[in-house]
């Protein structure tokens, strides 16, 4: 079996068909997304329809604007300008792909790979990021998911501490996995910074290049960071490059590294 690593699509649908066509694809094989199926592209309900129907073969997290289109669809968030979420909320499967797309997890955790949207706090372990992310999967797929939604918003707390309980602790497991960027040393994380990575403010690191990242055992894959472009290190990959901007939609094939590219148009 060999897995796929796709970064944002962010409702490019036709890069996306071009990518898919473009790898050796096996029916065992599967294709792992870093999240954002969805927004700002110009079909986010086609790709939620492709990525759904691929069954077992697609293996997604959730991303930020992920659980936008969840809470806006629940009445919970306004849609923003660039938003182009509408024909997801119009269509007849509405209620059917939402309650899928609730249902993904926030990280995948198989053999050396560790699969976020956006990063993980330098104190977790591979271990810790699954246990914490199960959490708030618990409560997005329980009766009440609302009840978290209409307070996920929002940057405090922005380190973690152990002690924390209810929406605080829930807050800041969904901001590390789904928004995070850049923190200090102590692991207080930034949400303001999206540039490139040698403009990054003074005191601020990227997550991955803490020196005491307790996630280096594993190779870490994400998405999010478009400005950061396609990271290839041993322990670390990251796979948004800006397909959504009109550059490239990337694939990665993770057993050997290949990497599977298409040109794309700025949306």
């Amino acid at each position: 079996m060999q897995r796929y690593l796709i970064g944002d699509v962010q409702g490019c649908l036709e890069p996306l068909e071009r990518l898919l066509a473009t790898l050796p694809l096996q029916p065992e094989d599967q294709l792992w997304f870093a999240g954002d199926l969805v927004n700002r592209g110009p079909d986010s309900l086609g790709v939620l329809r492709r990525v759904k129907a691929l069954g077992a073969q697609a293996r997604t997290v959730l991303g930020n604007h992920d659980l936008h289109l969840i809470c806006v669809a629940e009445g919970l968030a306004r849609m923003h300008r660039s938003d182009t979420l509408e024909a997801v909320l119009a269509a007849p499967d509405r209620d059917d792909l939402l309650h899928w797309l609730r249902h993904q997890p926030l990280a995948i955790a198989e053999e050396s790979w560790l699969l976020v949207h956006a990063g993980v706090l330098p104190v977790w372990t591979a271990a810790q990021v699954i246990t914490l992310a199960g959490e708030v999967e618990r409560v997005l797929r329980g009766a009440d998911y609302r009840d978290f939604l209409r307070v996920m918003y929002g940057n405090q707390p922005a380190a973690w501490q152990p002690e924390l309980t209810g929406n605080d602790r829930l807050r800041v497991i969904t901001n590390a996995l789904t928004r995070m960027r850049l923190c200090t040393v102590d692991g207080v994380m930034d949400f303001a910074f999206k540039g490139e990575l040698p403009d990054a403010p003074a005191g601020l690191l990227p997550w991955f290049d803490l020196p005491d990242r307790a996630t280096q055992d594993h190779c870490v894959l994400f998405g999010h960071w478009s400005a950061l472009g396609l990271l290839l290190r041993d322990n670390v990959i990251g796979a948004d490059t800006g397909c959504l901007w009109g550059r490239t939609l990337t694939a990665i094939r993770l057993e050997d590294r290949v990497v599977f590219q298409v040109p794309c148009r700025a949306s």
